[in-house]
C-alpha cells in the first residue's frame, strides 16, 4: 500500500506491508506450523491403532474358543460322571446277589430232598450248611456281625433292651444277645439287641 505525505508531495512514498491472518508468520503460528509435515505421518498414526484392535479382536476370539472347548468337555464330563453313578447305582449289589442266589440254590434243594423219610438231624444239617454258606457271603462282602455276649455294653453298637442284677460279672455287661447286629466297614446295619447286667 503506497501512502503519500500530503505536506511534501515530492518526498518518495513509502511501501508498508500489511499482513492478514490469512498468512500468518512464524511467530504468529509457533514452531508446530514452521515444521514440515511429512505424508506418512498420518498414514503411521492412524494404522497403529487398527493394528492393536485387529490384535485384541484375534486374541478374544482365541480365548472364546478355548472357553467353549471348555464349557463342552465339562458338559460332556457331567453327562458322563452322571450316566456312572446310574450305573452304579443299579448294579451296585450285582456282585452279593450273585452270591446270594447260591444261597438260595442250596435252601431251594434242601427243600427238594426234604420228604417223609428225611430226619430232624438230616433238616438241621442241612439249615447248618447252608446258614454257613450265608455267613460266608456276608463276611466276603465286609458285613460284619456283633456278638457281643461277655463283652461291655457299648451304645454305639449296641441296644439295651433290660437291665438285669448280677453279681457275677462287671456292671454294664453284656449278659445276653437277643438279636445279634450288624455293621458294613464300620457303619452300623442294625444294633445288637442284648441285656445288659447292673449292680444287685
Amino acid at each position: 500500500m503506497m501512502q503519500g505525505n500530503k505536506a511534501n508531495p515530492y518526498e518518495e512514498p513509502v511501501e508498508v506491508e500489511v499482513q492478514t491472518a490469512a498468512n500468518p508468520t512464524e511467530d504468529e503460528a509457533g514452531p508446530a506450523a514452521a515444521e514440515p509435515r511429512h505424508a506418512d505421518d498420518d498414514g503411521e498414526d492412524a494404522s497403529a491403532p487398527d493394528d492393536a484392535l485387529i490384535a485384541a479382536e484375534q486374541d478374544l476370539a482365541k480365548h472364546r474358543d478355548a472357553m467353549l472347548r471348555m464349557q463342552a468337555e465339562m458338559e460332556n464330563l457331567r453327562k458322563r460322571l452322571a450316566r456312572d453313578a446310574e450305573k452304579s447305582r443299579k448294579f451296585a449289589l450285582e456282585r452279593i446277589m450273585k452270591d446270594l442266589l447260591q444261597v438260595r440254590d442250596s435252601m431251594e434243594r434242601g427243600l427238594e430232598v426234604a420228604d417223609e423219610s428225611a430226619t430232624v438231624e438230616s433238616l438241621r444239617t442241612g439249615q447248618e450248611l447252608t446258614l454257613k454258606m450265608l455267613a460266608k457271603v456276608l463276611q466276603d462282602h465286609d458285613l460284619e456281625m456283633l456278638d457281643p455276649a461277655g463283652q461291655p455294653f457299648d451304645p454305639e453298637w449296641h441296644e439295651a433292651v433290660t437291665v438285669m442284677p448280677s453279681a457275677e460279672v462287671d456292671e454294664n455287661t453284656v449278659l445276653e444277645v437277643l438279636q445279634k447286629g450288624f455293621r458294613l466297614h464300620d457303619r452300623l446295619i442294625r444294633p445288637a439287641m442284648v441285656v445288659v447286667s447292673r449292680k444287685p
